[in-house]
């Protein structure tokens, strides 16, 4: 009899055991903008499979590739809302228009500034989670993208010099960084949301799209891209993000897992950010669009005109004293 009993004892242990794991387990869905196998795909898949190896299968997360969770600006807010529980993506404005102040265009110039003013650790990372907290989100990592430039669904005469007029609308994001910089230097901005850029281009509504790198231009834009513009508009950062209540309902182990995952998922992509981008102009290149040759004085002057007239704008529309600290930090 007392054998019966050590017996059931020790089965209720293990049904115990059993069903805490099973309440501990959870599935994250994360979302990203672009088709499956590309850089961030693969980069997200294997961030997932950290993860999943880390926590001995307790933390699962499944990938959502190609906006299938919506449009990234619809995305954000799904992710403060929990309705998501985590995305890599661009921030999006709309909520907070603070956010522009990571879009300055001519903001770096080079891949070395670049991780200086964007990596962790750093000023602007600080700023940009505090914009993001504000919204009941918390950010995990980044995931460094590409200088950006501009796709053209056709070829336009002295498209590299910012002075000519080219009587070409360019689909620009609703961000209004995006929208003045393509007015200051001969395009026409027409803001529209990614999941329609690439029938706007198709049907002809804009004969371009701005606000993307070679990156992503192969990824989604390349049967419409006939000449790509490398004028290095601005650089692109993508946040991984994570709806604050859901990583604050993981563990305390969970919580540095996913944190260590995400660090090592930043690390590698600073690693191969810059060869990816090379390597993206060539398939666009190999794929028939025409890569403009820009001079490094002709993004000089597509700066300078960007500083002097898009600059002042931008900071008195996010807020002159806030903005202007900001970059000032970021600068040092």
């Amino acid at each position: 009899m007392k054998k019966n009993l050590i017996n059931k004892l020790a089965m209720a242990v293990a049904l115990s055991v059993s069903l805490t794991a099973t309440a501990e387990a959870v599935t994250l869905k994360l979302s990203h903008v672009r088709p499956q196998a590309t850089a961030i795909d693969m980069d997200a898949k294997q961030f997932a499979n950290d993860i999943k190896a880390a926590t001995d299968g307790k933390v699962k997360v499944k990938i959502y590739a190609a906006s299938a969770l919506g449009d990234y600006t619809v995305v954000q807010e799904r992710v403060g809302l929990g309705a998501v529980d985590m995305a890599v993506q661009p921030p999006a404005s709309g909520v907070d228009k603070r956010f522009q102040v990571v879009y300055m265009p001519y903001l770096v110039k080079t891949w070395d500034d670049a991780q200086k003013v964007f990596a962790k650790g750093s000023s602007m990372r600080q700023t940009v989670a505090e914009l993001y907290d504000a919204q009941n989100i918390t950010v995990l990592g980044a995931w460094p993208v590409y200088f950006g430039g501009v796709s053209l669904n056709k070829e336009i005469d002295n498209a590299a010099d910012p002075s000519v007029n080219k009587g070409a609308k360019l689909r620009v994001p609703p961000i209004k960084t995006f929208q003045l910089t393509a007015d200051n230097i001969g395009f026409i901005g027409s803001p529209l949301p990614f999941s329609e850029a690439f029938t706007a281009v198709q049907t002809g509504v804009v004969d371009g799209v701005m606000g993307s790198g070679a990156e992503g231009y192969y990824a989604s834009f390349r049967d419409v891209t006939k000449s790509y513009l490398p004028i290095n508009t601005h650089f692109e950062m993508w946040y991984l993000i994570i709806n604050k209540d859901v990583f604050n309902e993981l563990n305390d182990d969970q919580r540095t897992k996913l944190t260590s995952a995400a660090d090592k998922f930043e690390a590698t992509r600073w690693e191969n950010a810059r060869g990816d981008q090379a390597k993206n102009e060539q398939l666009l290149e190999k794929a028939g669009a025409h890569i403009v040759p820009v001079s490094e004085a002709q993004i000089e002057a597509h700066a300078t005109i960007v500083r002097e007239k898009v600059w002042p704008e931008i900071i008195n529309d996010i807020g002159a004293e806030w903005a202007q600290g900001v970059l000032d930090e970021a600068l040092k």
